[in-house]
C-alpha cells in the first residue's frame, strides 16, 4: 500500500505545480494588462503550452492510478477531484492565454485610468487571485473552512460584472470614437467572471474530497 501512497503524493503535486503555474499565468496578466506590457503577454501565450501539457499528463496518471489500485472511499474521491481539479486549472490558463492574446493583438490600446478604476479591473483580478491561492491552501492543508468565503468572493466577481455596463454605456456615450476599446473591456470582464465560476467549480471539487459532500447545482 506504500507504493499507491507515494503515487498518490506524486499525483497531488503535479497538480500543485499546474496550479502554480496557472496562478502565475494569472498574476502576470493582470500586469500585462494594466500596463500594457505585450512582451509579457507573449510570454503568457507561450507558456500555455505548458499547461495543457499539465492537464493531459494529470489525466493520463490518474486514470493509469485508478488501473492499478482501484482506489476507494477516500483516495477515490481525491483521484476523480484531482482530475477535475486539472482541467478547470486548464480552462483558468485559457483565459489568462485569451486576455494576452488581446493585449498583443491591441497593441497595448486600453481604456483610460479612470475608467478603468470605475470598472474595478483591478479589483477582479486580485479577487481571483485571492480565490485561486486560497482554494489551493485548502486542498494542501485539507481544510474546507475557507470554502464559503472563496465561494462569496465569486458573488462579489458577479455584482462587478454586472454593474460594468451601466459604467460602460455611459461611458461610450460620451466617447463614440472608443467603442472598439468598449467591447474588448466588455469581453475581457467576461472573462474574468468566468474565470470566478471556475474557482468556485475548485472549490466545489475540494470540498467533495475533505468533506464527501457535493455543491452544485444549489447544493451549498
Amino acid at each position: 500500500m506504500k507504493h499507491a501512497e507515494k503515487e498518490l503524493q506524486a499525483l497531488k503535486e503535479e497538480v500543485s505545480q499546474m496550479w502554480k503555474l496557472v496562478l502565475s499565468q494569472l498574476e502576470k496578466a493582470k500586469q500585462a494588462f494594466l500596463n500594457g506590457e505585450i512582451e509579457l503577454a507573449r510570454e503568457i501565450a507561450s507558456r500555455e503550452k505548458r499547461v495543457d501539457a499539465f492537464e493531459l499528463k494529470i489525466d493520463s496518471d490518474c486514470e493509469n492510478y485508478i488501473a492499478l489500485y482501484s482506489p476507494v472511499a477516500v483516495d477515490l474521491r481525491l483521484v476523480l477531484s484531482l482530475i477535475r481539479i486539472s482541467i478547470t486549472l486548464e480552462r483558468i490558463g485559457d483565459f489568462a492565454e485569451s486576455i494576452a492574446r488581446h493585449i498583443i493583438n491591441e497593441g497595448g490600446d486600453r481604456l483610460e485610468p479612470q475608467i478603468m478604476e470605475e470598472l474595478q479591473i483591478e479589483k477582479m483580478f486580485d479577487t481571483l487571485i485571492n480565490m485561486l491561492s486560497d482554494s489551493f491552501v485548502a486542498l494542501e492543508s485539507e481544510n474546507t473552512r475557507l470554502s464559503g468565503k472563496i465561494m462569496a468572493r465569486d458573488d462579489e466577481i458577479d455584482t462587478i460584472y454586472r454593474n460594468s455596463f451601466d459604467i460602460l454605456v455611459a461611458y461610450l456615450q460620451k466617447n463614440p470614437a472608443r467603442i472598439r476599446c468598449g467591447l474588448n473591456a466588455i469581453l475581457l470582464l467576461r472573462k474574468l467572471e468566468r474565470i470566478g465560476d471556475h474557482c468556485n467549480n475548485i472549490v466545489e471539487e475540494i470540498v467533495f474530497y475533505v468533506d464527501a459532500k457535493v455543491l452544485k447545482h444549489g447544493g451549498h
